[in-house]
């Protein structure tokens, strides 16, 4: 099965009021590589006339900061950068997850599974398959013959079982035609962790559905999970956005800065740290002209910023 982008979408997103998100993690505050996301993604909504949303993405709670949302909406509305609904905490979106996961299972699209990473990597390392330490690993079907099963312990995770063939193509706005072999990259992939959490993929995938995204930006990180998103788009019979990945800011080791790694927060103690970060931002997305330029206001920048991206991405 080869799926493409225009088989999936039940409407064009072109033909669709816009709708764009910036979705952060609530792991820390904003840094400048989470700030060229934000900037990007802003700036394809207004060029676009269309809404900007802000999603809390604390899927994930074991992980999340306590104050860290409330500090990165300061961070982004020091930097003009405000959002047009009211925010969306996925931990409240957890009976929208469920339905999902009970649909897919009342269709028998998946099964559950109780195989650690250890087993994995023992089954694989088994058929010949070398695995590196921090690599993530192609599921390689051990409780395939649990598919159709309905009732499990709380403690099981749920996969979804992939065609026999299943590669996903589609158009990145900034990168071109990208095709990936979900079966060969990936495998089935869970949906519910065994510790009762939903998984990233199907979270943004429902949100998205219901936020009614019709534009996606985020960085250039994110590219390897558009397939498995497109897919599970198809399964739950939702319409696909339009993607656009941007080139991610590196740190002197040519690692992705990250919380993870301390990457130090933007600065938006004053308006003009707040236009220095936003300046920095622009020019590692290719609009260096505005970036150069000298500008009174934050609000000015904006409006420049807007205009160049009109030209380089619209």
């Amino acid at each position: 099965m080869i799926l493409a982008v225009s088989d999936l979408q039940k409407l064009p997103s072109r033909a669709r009021a816009y709708r764009g998100r910036f979705a952060p993690s609530p792991t820390g505050p904003l840094h400048a590589g989470s700030l060229v996301a934000a900037l990007g993604s802003w700036l394809d909504a207004r060029a676009h006339q269309g809404q900007w949303l802000l999603r809390i993405e604390d899927v994930d709670t074991p992980r999340s900061v306590f104050g860290a949302a409330q500090q990165i909406e300061a961070q982004l509305l020091a930097c003009g950068l405000q959002w047009d609904e009211e925010p969306m905490w996925q931990s409240k979106q957890q009976e929208s997850y469920q339905k999902a996961l009970n649909q897919l299972i009342e269709e028998g699209q998946l099964y559950p599974c109780n195989c650690s990473r250890q087993t994995i990597a023992k089954t694989l390392e088994a058929l010949g398959i070398e695995t590196e330490r921090h690599q993530d690993l192609v599921y390689p079907g051990s409780c395939r013959g649990k598919l159709g099963r309905k009732n499990e312990e709380p403690s099981t995770a749920w996969r979804i079982a992939l065609p026999k063939y299943c590669a996903i193509e589609f158009e990145d706005r900034a990168l071109g035609h990208q095709i990936q072999n979900l079966n060969q990259e990936v495998g089935d992939f869970v949906l519910r962790r065994s510790d009762g959490l939903f998984t990233y993929q199907l979270a943004v995938v429902v949100d998205d559905a219901e936020q009614g995204i019709t534009h996606v930006v985020r960085g250039e990180d994110l590219l390897s999970n558009t397939a498995r998103q497109i897919y599970l788009q198809k399964v739950l019979h939702y319409p696909t956005p339009e993607y656009l990945h941007l080139p991610l800011v590196l740190d002197e080791f040519g690692e992705k800065l990250s919380k993870q790694t301390l990457a130090n927060a933007i600065d938006t103690s004053t308006p003009a740290d707040a236009l220095n970060a936003l300046e920095q931002a622009a020019n590692h997305l290719g609009l260096q002209e505005i970036a150069q330029q000298a500008h009174q206001s934050i609000g000015e920048f904006l409006s420049a910023a807007t205009v160049a991206w009109k030209k380089k991405y619209y």
